[in-house]
């Protein structure tokens, strides 16, 4: 499985919300700008992550040493440092925004993450989350997909996942004491038009996550039955995301 493929998909799905809000942001006069979580630098490497009329010091931090590498090679420009989302090695106020990517759902005490992309935020600038899933009110279709859906729920869950973190995301930011400007759904049918390239993505994903809860034979099974039902029309398989973003 290559991963840094699938978090390049995923930033795919955010990148006009990106676009958005760091506008919203006032990218133009930004300097200091970091991701917490950044992995292989999917985003980092995104150009709608480096401003169209100035570009600011991108920092990225991550706890993967194995990840860092291949964000060094992907995002060569970008400061690159190894540590905890709880406990971020920075001063505080040293950036003008902090931003998070499929991040809040993989840790145990999120409010504490959040409320360290609070401190290290410079007064008057801004804290973002720009997609957290709520996997357990996904929605699988043609019936039988449920099945499948519901295992890889459980192998997300023995992978250290939160289901419901997304719907909980607003929230946690009102409990870290950000000025909570927009928050919202995206993407509730995210997967309703995917290309066939993209179908052909989350399958390997399926496969990456399910061993030891469904055999090989079974998945193949699944495999068809779900590839039918795309050249049908009749896929669908949605899990509601949600952003945030505010002021400190």
């Amino acid at each position: 499985m290559n991963w840094h493929l699938r978090y390049v998909q995923q930033a795919g799905w955010t990148r006009e919300l990106r676009k958005y809000l760091f506008d919203r942001c006032g990218w133009p006069t930004t300097k200091q700008v970091l991701e917490v979580g950044c992995g292989t630098g999917a985003v980092l490497m995104d150009p709608a992550a480096t401003g169209q009329r100035n570009s600011p010091q991108l920092h990225g931090i991550d706890l993967s040493a194995a990840a860092l590498a291949e964000c060094r090679a992907n995002a060569p420009e970008a400061c690159l440092t190894r540590g905890d989302a709880n406990s971020l090695p920075y001063e505080s106020g040293r950036f003008d925004i902090a931003y998070c990517h499929y991040l809040l759902l993989w840790l145990k005490e999120p409010l504490c993450a959040i409320q360290e992309m609070k401190r290290v935020t410079a007064r008057r600038g801004y804290v973002l989350a720009f997609a957290e899933p709520d996997y357990a009110s996904r929605t699988d279709r043609p019936a039988e997909m449920a099945q499948l859906g519901r295992l890889q729920n459980e192998s997300l869950v023995r992978q250290g996942a939160a289901l419901s973190r997304g719907s909980e995301v607003a929230e946690l930011f009102r409990k870290a004491g950000i000025q909570i400007i927009e928050t919202g759904r995206i993407m509730p049918d995210h997967r309703r038009s995917q290309s066939f390239e993209d179908w052909q993505q989350e399958w390997q994903v399926l496969r990456a996550d399910l061993p030891g809860l469904v055999d090989a034979h079974e998945l193949d099974r699944f495999n068809e039955l779900d590839r039918a039902a795309w050249q049908r029309g009749e896929h669908q398989w949605s899990v509601p995301t949600y952003f945030v973003w505010g002021q400190v």
